[in-house]
């Protein structure tokens, strides 16, 4: 089993970018534009190594390979909009990885890319990349090319080297371990073992609604390979598990003029098998909230005038400013009641809200979490 934190030390440091992995600061799928050149480098990383992994590591400076690291990042449909855009689409799993002397909200993002041993190009037009585009490497640059049917196998030794460098051992697993123990002390950190070889720790703070238990503040990893599974700092969830999988469901809390009520968003179940293999399951259980259209406009005019202020520099009274941290649950429950233009309005406010304060940025970029995991499902 590969130790994912080890894998990107030995990728940062076998090689400047190259056919087989590459380096960003940041990506930003939710544009039109970040969405199209990430598919143009997963297109022409998969046409390079047809007989390979290749990578790309996200939170790293281009030019010292400091790593700088990135917010958490949960799309688990990011393969939906890989199917969408390409054909013969590679299979791509985007995984968060801990640093030891990273804040805890940061992580560096690890994106790994296993061919289908076919040549993979664009299915349709996105931003100014046409379809049919076919990509390839040249060097640390994706760019588009003149193809032979045969696609050349270059780099498999290369990159099983460096997988086999990066391989877990038990110091690496017990330093793991401790280290969770360690940081999460505030959080009643737990731990368990699976089929007498995976470990999980998970920590929380637990609330008892009902008789049912929730945690929120939760950090769940993965030792063995060094990942963090899944973060939530706003949003709870339900925590449950048996000798062969660890089950995450996790809830938003979504509702208008301080009526909220907890929805069911996504599950997640980590399944381990007995020959040393694990697998994880999403499935989507969200079912949006349904409001009268009438109130639902009073509401969605009463959000615009108040974007409107905010623009404008203009200060807010003591409601205002409460309205306006409920402002992206509500432009995304109008969006989610079919206001298409609530969507356009969300993305309208993102800069405005970060410069405001803090919560009103962090409810926004809950809000867009929400949005991604139900576009792509």
């Amino acid at each position: 089993m590969i130790n994912k934190r080890l894998l990107i030390k030995n990728l940062l440091a076998h090689n400047d970018e190259n056919s087989f992995y590459d380096k960003k600061r940041k990506i930003d799928i939710s544009l039109k534009e970040g969405k199209a050149k990430f598919l143009k480098h997963v297109c022409a990383l998969s046409n390079s190594n047809p007989k390979n992994n290749s990578y790309i590591v996200i939170g790293v400076e281009d030019a010292d390979n400091k790593i700088l690291g990135v917010h958490f990042f949960d799309d688990s449909k990011i393969q939906n909009l890989i199917n969408a855009y390409l054909t013969n689409p590679p299979i791509v799993q985007y995984e968060n990885i801990p640093f030891p002397h990273l804040p805890d909200n940061k992580v560096v993002g690890l994106v790994t890319i296993r061919p289908m041993d076919e040549l993979t190009a664009l299915r349709k037009n996105i931003w100014k990349y046409y379809g049919g585009s076919v990509f390839f490497r040249d060097g640390s640059i994706s760019m588009p090319k003149v193809f032979d049917l045969v696609i050349k196998d270059v780099n498999s030794k290369i990159v099983g080297a460096i997988e086999a460098h990066a391989q877990n051992n038990i110091e690496y697993t017990l330093d793991g371990v401790f280290d969770f123990l360690n940081k999460r002390k505030d959080y009643n950190p737990q731990y368990k073992v699976f089929k007498e070889y995976f470990v999980v720790c998970w920590s929380g703070q637990q609330k008892v609604v009902k008789n049912a238990v929730y945690f929120s503040r939760v950090d769940i990893e993965l030792i063995n390979e060094q990942v963090r599974l899944f973060f939530s700092t706003f949003d709870e969830v339900a925590i449950s598990y048996n000798e062969g999988h660890f089950k995450i469901v996790e809830y938003v809390s979504l509702g208008l003029q301080n009526a909220f009520k907890y929805y069911e968003l996504e599950e997640t179940i980590i399944k381990f098998q007995d020959n040393a293999q694990y697998h994880i399951e999403t499935k989507l259980l969200f079912q949006p909230p349904q409001y009268d259209k009438k109130v639902l406009h009073h509401i969605y005019n009463a959000n615009n005038a108040l974007l409107e202020k905010l623009k404008k520099g203009l200060s807010l009274n003591s409601n205002e400013a409460r309205d306006l941290k409920n402002l992206p649950a509500t432009y995304l429950i109008c969006y989610l009641n079919l206001f298409h233009e609530a969507i356009n309005k969300l993305h309208e406010a993102k800069p405005y809200l970060r410069d405001y304060d803090i919560d009103s940025y962090n409810s926004y970029q809950d809000a867009v979490r929400i949005l991604r995991k139900v576009k792509y499902s």
